[in-house]
């Protein structure tokens, strides 16, 4: 009879618990994550999505202002990419204001951050701050695009990261990227014939 009762259990546990509550594979997380558009329209929409940051720390301006000389930001881009473009004057608005510098890197550059900080390379564009003196330090605070105030308080926390703030901490206030990126070009439909 116990060992019954303890099967009943068992079947129950395993049968109550519904598909959903399983922890989700990289992949499908990567997937849900990421945003591929094409078009402005497809940007703009994905974009209406995202939550804007409307609290501010009281250090905010004094920070960007202090710190920014001492910082770069280093986007990748690539042909024709629309979210690059609008990371891009988002970056360049941002960093006039405060007096950070921004900068374009090679693809080849970005893959290699990418898998320096084990993240998946999920295309452009993808932003990460640096110190001006110190090229291996750095902290990705864009995957794709996303709205000024939210890049930043990614800036903020990054700055903050870097002189000292327990990236704990950081990582908690800027784990919110859109992952809104360029779609990936197509393979050539042009084969050689024989």
């Amino acid at each position: 009879m116990k060992q019954l009762v303890a099967w009943v259990l068992v079947g129950l546990l395993v049968g109550g618990v519904p598909a959903s509550a399983q922890a989700p594979t990289r992949e499908q997380a990567m997937r849900a994550a990421i945003h591929p558009v094409a078009t402005e329209a497809e940007m703009r929409k994905w974009l209406a999505r995202v939550p804007v940051t409307r609290d501010w720390p009281p250090d905010f301006a004094e920070t960007m202002k202090g710190q920014g000389p001492a910082f770069i930001v280093e986007m990748s881009t690539a042909s024709g990419c629309i979210p690059c473009a609008d990371l891009w004057t988002r970056l360049g608005t941002l960093g006039h204001r405060y007096g950070w510098k921004v900068r374009t890197i090679g693809a080849q550059e970005a893959m290699l951050r990418s898998g320096r900080l084990d993240l998946p390379w999920v295309g452009h564009p993808v932003a990460w701050v640096r110190p001006v003196s110190d090229a291996n330090r750095t902290v990705p605070v864009a995957i794709g695009t996303d709205h000024a105030p939210n890049l930043a308080r990614n800036l903020y926390l990054a700055a903050k990261m870097l002189t000292g703030v327990k990236p704990a901490v950081g990582v908690r206030g800027m784990s919110k990227f859109t992952g809104i990126v360029a779609t990936p070009p197509r393979p050539s439909s042009n084969r050689v014939r024989n």
